[in-house]
């Protein structure tokens, strides 16, 4: 009978292990926020560059290709995340990556991305998606 081959896949699975437990949402909340930070393609280069040591705003505008106005005012939303820090130098002000919790996030995340690039299916779906190649979930509008 259709149905109670997945109730018994459900109730083995639920014994084999520990129950489930939601995370707190107030931390599920600020994670988003940080992604939403990293999300960009333009400020999650700088993390990685930054991912390298302290550099000082010129450095990054230059190494970017971008003014250092434009180059600021993404550092201010990774700070305002808590992704960087900076410090003080005379008249210079250098960022680097708040801690090695970002460090290891940036570096996960660029070698999951060349990972997933590497992949020989490159839809992003799992090997146990039972649609043909070449087709979508998604609706054709008429």
């Amino acid at each position: 009978m259709p149905g109670e081959d997945e109730e018994d896949e459900a109730a083995a699975c639920a014994h084999a292990r520990a129950a489930v437990r939601l995370p707190d949402p107030a931390i599920v909340e600020r994670a988003a926020a940080i992604f939403r930070a990293a999300g960009d393609p333009a400020r999650l280069a700088l993390l990685a560059m930054l991912s390298a040591g302290e550099r000082c705003v010129s450095e990054l505008a230059e190494a970017s290709g971008d003014a250092m106005s434009t180059v600021s005012q993404r550092l201010r939303v990774l700070r305002t995340e808590g992704m960087v820090r900076r410090r003080r130098d005379g008249k210079h002000i250098h960022y680097g990556l708040a801690d090695d919790h970002v460090a290891d996030l940036v570096r996960g995340v660029l070698e999951h991305a060349d990972h997933i690039h590497e992949d020989p299916r490159p839809t992003g779906r799992g090997s146990d998606d039972p649609r043909p190649e070449g087709r979508s979930s998604k609706r054709r509008k008429r």
